[in-house]
Parts: C-alpha cells; sequence; structure tokens
C-alpha cells in the first residue's frame, strides 16, 4: 500500500518537472523544422519544431520576437537558442526561444531575400513607374548623417561643380536599430516641407549589418511613395539594397550621386554659348524674313482714294445687280400669280353655274345629291349662276 506522504498533487509534479528540466536546460541550440506556425496579435510566436521523428511545442515572446530580421513561415529549418521550461497550466514540455537564425543562409540575407521577393511582387522595382530626374535642379535634397563622409562627399562635388545650387539636409542616423525609422521620416519630410527637385538618400560603405537601414521594408516604402524622385547612393559597389531597387536612380556612392545631378561649370557655359549663338542666327533670319515680307507689303500697298473707288465701283456692282435680280424675282412671281388664278378660275363652281347647272342646299347648308336627302314638302335652296331661288318639294322620284 502507498504511503500517503508520497502521493504528489499533480500541480506538484509538474512543478517538480518544470524545476528538472529548468535547471538542467538552461542555455541550449536545437535545429529543426518550424511548423504549426502561429503569430497573434500579441505578438508573441507559437509553433512547433520538428525533425524526422520527434517534436517540440514552442515559444517566442514579443520582446524577442521583434528583433528578428527575417520572416517566418512552416517548412522553413532554424537554428532556435533559448532554455527548455514546463507550462504548467497543462503539464506540458516547451522551448522558450530567445534567439533564432536561418540554417544556411545568415538571417539577414533571408530577409533580404524576403522582402525584395514581396516588395517585387507589389511592383515596386517596376521600370514604369520610376520618375524622370531634372536635368538641371535648383534644389537637392539630402537624407544621411550630418557628421558622416557622405554629406562632406556630396557638398564637396556640388561645391566643385555647380555653384548657386540649393542644399537641403535632413539629418538621419544611418546606422542602427532607428535608423531606418529616421531616414523614412527623413523623406517623407522633405516631401512635405522642401521645393527639392531630387532626393538623394545614402551613407558611405560598409558592412552588411552596417547598411541594413536600406534594407528595412519602411524605407523602401518612403521611396515608393516619394512625389520627388530619389536617389539611392548607398556607399557599396557591388551589392544591393533594397532601396537600390525601388529608387528611381541608383548611384554607386553618395560622390558619383552628387555628380550625377550636376553638370561642371565649364559644361554649362559652353552649353550656353552654343545656345547664345544659334539664338542670335535664329534672331537674324527671323528679321531678314520680316523684312522681305515688309517689303512685299509696301509694294502691295494702295492709296486710300484708290481703295475707296474701288469699293465705290464694287458697290455700283452689286446694287445693279441687285436690281435687277429683283425684277426678274418679280416678273417670275407674276406669271406664277397669273397662272394660279386661271386654274382657279378653271375649278370654280361658277363656272359650272354659268353652263345651267345648279346648287341645291338645305336650310342648314347641306349641299343636295340625291333625293333620299329630301322629302316631300321641304323648302330647298337653288343657286344659278346669277341670283338664287327657294322651292318647295312637291313629288319625289
Amino acid at each position: 500500500m502507498t504511503d500517503s506522504n508520497s502521493i504528489l498533487t499533480v500541480s506538484r509534479l509538474v512543478a517538480l518537472l518544470k524545476e528538472t528540466v529548468e535547471d538542467n536546460f538552461v542555455q541550449i541550440a536545437v535545429e529543426g523544422e518550424l511548423s504549426n506556425l502561429a503569430q497573434p496579435t500579441s505578438g508573441h510566436l507559437y509553433f512547433t519544431l520538428k525533425d524526422e521523428s520527434s517534436q517540440i511545442r514552442a515559444v517566442m515572446f514579443r520582446h524577442t520576437a521583434r528583433l528578428l530580421k527575417f520572416g517566418l513561415e512552416n517548412g522553413l529549418q532554424v537554428i532556435c537558442r533559448g532554455h527548455v521550461s514546463v507550462y504548467q497550466q497543462r503539464g506540458e514540455l516547451q522551448l522558450v526561444v530567445d534567439a533564432m537564425e536561418p540554417v544556411g543562409a545568415g538571417s539577414l540575407q533571408l530577409a533580404f531575400e524576403q522582402l525584395k521577393k514581396k516588395l517585387s511582387a507589389e511592383g515596386l522595382f517596376d521600370v514604369e513607374r520610376k520618375k524622370e530626374l531634372p536635368a538641371y535642379p535648383k534644389t537637392i535634397g539630402i537624407v544621411t548623417s550630418a557628421t558622416g563622409a557622405a554629406i562632406h562627399d556630396i557638398l564637396r562635388v556640388l561645391d566643385r561643380r555647380s555653384a548657386g545650387m540649393n542644399v537641403k539636409l535632413w539629418p538621419a542616423r544611418v546606422q542602427g536599430d532607428e535608423a531606418a525609422t529616421e531616414i523614412a521620416a527623413g523623406i517623407i519630410g522633405l516631401n512635405r516641407y522642401s521645393d527639392a527637385d531630387v532626393l538623394i538618400v545614402g551613407r558611405g560603405g560598409g558592412s552588411l549589418e552596417d547598411l541594413w537601414a536600406f534594407n528595412e521594408e519602411v524605407v523602401a516604402r518612403a521611396i515608393a511613395a516619394s512625389a520627388i524622385p530619389v536617389i539611392s547612393a548607398v556607399g557599396h559597389e557591388v551589392d544591393f539594397t533594397i532601396a537600390d531597387f525601388v529608387a528611381d536612380l541608383r548611384a554607386a556612392t553618395p560622390t558619383a550621386a552628387a555628380e550625377q545631378m550636376t553638370r561642371s561649370r565649364m559644361e554649362l557655359e559652353s552649353h550656353i554659348d552654343q545656345l547664345r549663338l544659334r539664338l542670335a542666327k535664329q534672331m537674324s533670319s527671323g528679321l531678314a524674313l520680316w523684312q522681305e515680307r515688309v517689303d512685299g507689303l509696301r509694294r502691295r500697298l494702295v492709296s486710300p482714294e484708290q481703295q475707296l473707288k474701288m469699293w465705290r465701283y464694287q458697290m455700283q456692282d452689286l446694287s445693279s445687280r441687285l436690281q435687277r435680280g429683283m425684277m426678274h424675282f418679280q416678273q417670275q412671281q407674276s406669271a406664277k400669280v397669273v397662272t394660279l388664278a386661271a386654274r382657279l378660275d378653271t375649278l370654280s363652281p361658277l363656272r359650272t353655274l354659268d353652263r345651267g347647272y345648279t346648287i341645291t342646299r338645305q336650310d342648314d347648308g347641306t349641299a343636295v345629291r340625291s333625293s333620299r336627302q329630301i322629302k316631300t314638302g321641304e323648302s330647298l335652296q337653288l343657286k344659278f349662276a346669277k341670283g338664287s331661288a327657294r322651292v318647295s318639294v312637291e313629288e319625289l322620284e
């Protein structure tokens, strides 16, 4: 028979298991495949880590999950670092993950490929949506560090190649956790509060981790939404950032971006000289053409007296033609009237009465066409060619 003192409650048993597990598996690394991934609005991540024959429930809490650089999806092979615990409410063994990295490619490279695929599917890299850069901008907006080498390189090129150009600098951190947010805020701010014709967004060179702010989604979407054309000028000539794909133009370095948007003084002066010569030639040719037209008009110019005589003759001719036309029209209309009168006279009932016929009407004025319309003793009116008579019906046949 079991001693009652050795009987454990469920809670006590689970507590002992929890204590044992947590004391012996304080810091471990486990490789496996993600499955049953759940990402509720709380920000915590719940999933199963499995291999060919076993699996274990795992959780990654919000404060560590937000540090992930790549997106999670079922089937992804990862290495999880953390400790083992027991979830007391259900007595389940679980892995509490403090850090995670993908197997094979690094987490940053995986995050880069995932975001690149996502934004490309949305059309943010399409050539059709890229804006044309102005040939001679008056004002350039720059989003970069106020103390970095990039701003000094850009200002040096602008000073050497394009005197008088306005520069609007929006200082932003270009490295670290808050860098992406500040860069995006700079792009939005220059769109909203400046009259810049073009924006240069970038920094000097560095490692993948140093340049990571330019691979963040918030920066990519700020560039895509910019109404001002954007040049991505991150100091790396071989690799591309997400910002390079979204921007309207990619420059290998900040210096190259500044050179792209400027023309040297000599180039501008030469171009202006050529324009001045072309303008002078066109003006001379135009003046000569107008002189020829003036000479031609002078030769064709008629004195006012001659012009009045010509107009008077034209008026007399038109008056004469109008009178002849009116007389001809009157003659035509008179002939038509005579013809119509003759036709009307021929069709007149009076012509019929002249031949001895009469028109017989009842008292109400109805013309009598048949003996069936009248009766014996009825009074009728007879209309002759000249005069009329009233008769009484004595007999009907």
